[in-house]
């Protein structure tokens, strides 16, 4: 995992392409119409955009935006003084399916939480389908919220580290090294 950069936006594009592709095949609303504004998080110079890189490549797996500010709607206010991170616009590469890339990412985003005095991961999404996917990895419903034309589900999982995963993706400035990402199975055990 690696901060993104402007260098990085048509790669991310890519991935976006690839994935709203994707989603479209089977009949899902895509990420096509945000892909440019996707690419242009890369350039925020608070390093908030982070990409899954495969090692030795370089090349772009997967993408997401962390900040430590979450919408002001739909949390408790004891939930929004915590310390937490906040996951925004998640996206990885279909083609690498097989490597579980987005549990990678959110692993390593619970990992880096609690590594960095967080208490908690939070997330939201807009479609079930996530909801039942992000539990998978740990996070559990908290809230919905309606908002306008849409249901926002709120999801949260307590940092915490592991140690395991570190041997497998490493938080690097520029470039990542180590295995290829997503050889960790989300099954084994990753702590202490």
């Amino acid at each position: 995992m690696r901060p993104a950069t402007a260098d990085d936006a048509a790669a991310i594009k890519a991935v976006v392409f690839a994935r709203s592709a994707w989603l479209e095949e089977r009949g899902l609303p895509s990420w096509r119409n945000s892909a440019e504004n996707l690419a242009e998080q890369a350039e925020n110079s608070d390093g908030s955009m982070w990409l899954l890189v495969e090692s030795g490549t370089g090349r772009v797996v997967g993408c997401t935006t962390v900040q430590q500010q979450a919408p002001p709607w739909g949390w408790t206010e004891q939930e929004l003084a915590e310390p937490a991170d906040y996951l925004y616009s998640t996206v990885t590469d279909p083609a690498d399916r097989k490597h579980r890339p987005g549990t990678v990412i959110a692993l390593w985003a619970v990992d880096r939480a609690a590594r960095t005095g967080r208490t908690w991961v939070r997330r939201g999404c807009m479609f079930s389908g996530l909801v039942r996917y992000y539990e998978t990895q740990g996070f559990q419903l908290l809230h919905e919220v309606q908002r306008s034309r849409n249901r926002v589900y709120l999801m949260a999982r307590k940092a915490e580290m592991f140690r395991k995963l570190r041997s497998y993706v490493l938080t690097k400035r520029p470039q990542t090294v180590g295995p290829r990402p997503g050889t960790l199975h989300p099954d084994e055990d990753t702590s202490g």
